[in-house]
């Protein structure tokens, strides 16, 4: 692996890539190739076939021969593959910063964009050729970089800005700036003020995030930086290396842009996955979690599996604050509902398995908790 100042100071060549080998500790998963269409075609290698796991058991199962990706949802590429590209607050950064180097970023195909991701991406998954940037420790003044992301969204012109931000922050997903820090041995992912956010935006995540917990739903640790930036410990990486995490989007090839999901089809990926009835009544917490506070940007790439020791696991939550969602209704539906009644709710919880006296139980407790703290958006009415 070259070291980061090299990789910083070397001019971004992107041609020729025409193969991309996708890693895991080092270990060869498999490669990418695309058709003339610009699809992907993925291959597992022969050694991970005897030994690794399918990476995306719906679509990559786990075995030889040609696997082939299909134009919708992801523009023909695989859903564990677009989970390690950036969007949104990502997607501006990149292309401000491929424009800087002379590249036109919509000229780029699946391929080159993977490798610009290369060893930095969410999750476990690299890819090589990699033309990614490492960034360093370092700590920076987050006062400062949150004033750079603002000059960003400003549109304001920012050569210095462009490549600081990109390169802590240049493979995150979601709509908020955001930059990814090492601090005292812990990997953290600290959020900044969006523009249409309340300056105390970064307050009022961390409360519902110390809400979420008494409410009994997992989450990583949160902290405030500087009395007012949000920041999440990545649960994607470990003391004992990288862990492979993929969206529900990524799973199901749902469009995480549109309302594509449905929380009854969540408790039965849960169960699916994890063969774990415990694990679905933490889904279903979680809706309710989301019910309550009203977040209803509760898109397909808010919830996560992990593989950790053999088995597939509920990732622990993030991204719970109030938030409007599609047309002002939740983004993922319940019972097709994008404002439900007790009864939506009961309902899908029956469809999952669980009883309605453990579902009543979990709808109590989060509604009391949330209730105590004055920190609920949604009286959910009976129907």
């Amino acid at each position: 692996m070259r070291n980061s100042e090299n990789k910083e100071n070397e001019e971004i060549e992107m041609s020729n890539i025409s193969i991309i080998e996708v890693f895991m500790s080092d270990r060869r998963v498999g490669r990418i190739a695309l058709t003339p269409e610009a699809l992907c075609g993925f291959e597992y290698d022969p050694d991970w076939i005897q030994t690794g796991f399918s990476i995306s058991p719906f679509y990559l199962p786990l075995k030889s021969g040609l696997l082939m990706a299909k134009q919708d949802p992801f523009r023909g590429n695989f859903g564990v593959f677009d989970d390690s590209l950036p969007d949104g607050w990502g997607n501006l950064l990149l292309d401000r910063y491929l424009q800087e180097k002379g590249i036109d970023p919509y000229k780029l195909n699946i391929s080159e964009r993977l490798s610009l991701i290369g060893s930095t991406g969410r999750g476990a998954l690299e890819y090589r050729p990699d033309k990614s940037i490492a960034a360093d420790d370092k700590l920076h003044d987050f006062d400062h970089l949150a004033n750079e992301a603002a000059k960003i969204l400003e549109s304001k012109d920012s050569n210095d800005s462009v490549d600081l931000l990109y390169k802590y922050g240049g493979s995150s997903g979601g709509a908020r700036p955001k930059v990814f820090a090492k601090i005292d041995g812990r990997e953290w992912l600290v959020k900044f003020k969006a523009t249409n956010d309340p300056s105390n935006v970064g307050e009022i995540e961390y409360n519902y995030s110390i809400l979420a917990k008494e409410c009994g739903i997992r989450m990583p640790e949160t902290r405030l930086f500087q009395g007012r930036y949000f920041a999440v410990e990545r649960f994607d990486r470990t003391p004992q290396g990288k862990t492979h995490t993929i969206s529900a989007a990524g799973l199901l090839h749902a469009d995480y842009r549109i309302p594509s999901l449905d929380y009854s089809i969540l408790l039965k990926l849960t169960l699916n996955l994890t063969k774990d009835m415990e694990q679905v009544a933490e889904m279903f917490r979680l809706m309710v979690f989301n019910i309550l506070i009203s977040n209803r940007d509760d898109h397909a790439k808010n919830f996560s599996f992990q593989w950790i020791n053999g088995t597939w696991k509920l990732s622990p939550a993030y991204d719970l604050l109030p938030s409007s969602g599609f047309n002002g209704y939740h983004t993922t539906t319940i019972n097709g509902k994008g404002e439900p009644t007790l009864n939506n709710i009961i309902t899908i919880a029956s469809e999952a398995g669980m009883s309605k006296q453990h579902a009543t139980q979990i709808l109590e407790e989060v509604s009391e908790k949330c209730t105590r703290a004055k920190m609920y958006r949604f009286v959910i009415k009976a129907g």
